[in-house]
């Protein structure tokens, strides 16, 4: 991938389509030169975890330099698809992920090998990518250090460890991120974007009925919906 003009990065949208398509018509997107790079938890507890993906297929047609990262609500969905153990189906229900599947008209016995999803919507989560860089920027989902070294790799199986970092909330503390760039991350929500002079949060839980926030470099500008 060529360096791209601008990277747009936009955080958690967890179902919540109509936001997503709100702010895609806000920004200044130049979809032939300019990068998009989504942070992960596409699915669960907003209203239309279909549409999101379907807008997010169409926008991978026409857009050469996008980029989709793995959140740990797709993670779970294709371990609990891969080896059906009950524990993570505890744990999608607290995630919500009956919301997700009323959006494809579903039912719970449908989540075992995705049954439920079209054959493009189960190819775009296996295709999602554990994280991405571009020159002083590094994207992650919830977590870096050990991911810098493994910056522009696709999702390779399941992983403990990529479990861990999918989850963690490490960078919404104090602790250094022990990257030399910048690191850009979702999955812990604020009610505004949280800037350090190493981290940029900008989930800020548009689920919940606040913004969704999109960053814009190297500007450092944001755009809500």
């Amino acid at each position: 991938m060529s360096t791209a003009r601008r990277i747009f990065a936009i955080g958690d949208i967890h179902g919540c389509n109509a936001r997503l398509t709100m702010l895609l018509e806000r920004l200044p997107l130049d979809l032939e030169q300019d990068a998009l790079v989504f942070l992960g938890d596409y699915v669960n507890r907003g209203p239309d975890s279909r549409g999101v993906i379907e807008t997010l297929l169409d926008l991978r047609s026409r857009c050469p330099r996008a980029v989709f990262l793995m959140g740990n609500h797709e993670e779970m969905l294709l371990e609990y698809a891969a080896d059906g153990d009950i524990d993570r189906l505890r744990l999608l229900h607290e995630m919500g992920v009956e919301a997700t599947l009323a959006s494809y008209g579903a039912a719970m016995r449908d989540l075992q090998g995705l049954s439920f999803l079209p054959d493009s919507h189960r190819e775009f989560l296996g295709s999602l990518r554990m994280s991405w860089a571009s020159g002083p920027y590094l994207f992650v989902h919830a977590d870096a250090c050990p991911l810098a070294g493994d910056a522009g790799t696709a999702r390779k199986g399941h992983s403990p460890a990529a479990d861990q970092l999918l989850a963690s909330r490490r960078l919404a503390g104090e602790t250094p991120t022990g990257s030399d760039q910048l690191v850009i991350f979702g999955h812990t929500a604020f009610a505004t974007p949280l800037v350090r002079p190493d981290r940029i949060g900008i989930d800020t839980g548009a689920v919940y009925g606040n913004m969704l926030t999109a960053l814009e470099l190297p500007a450092m500008r944001f755009h809500h919906a």
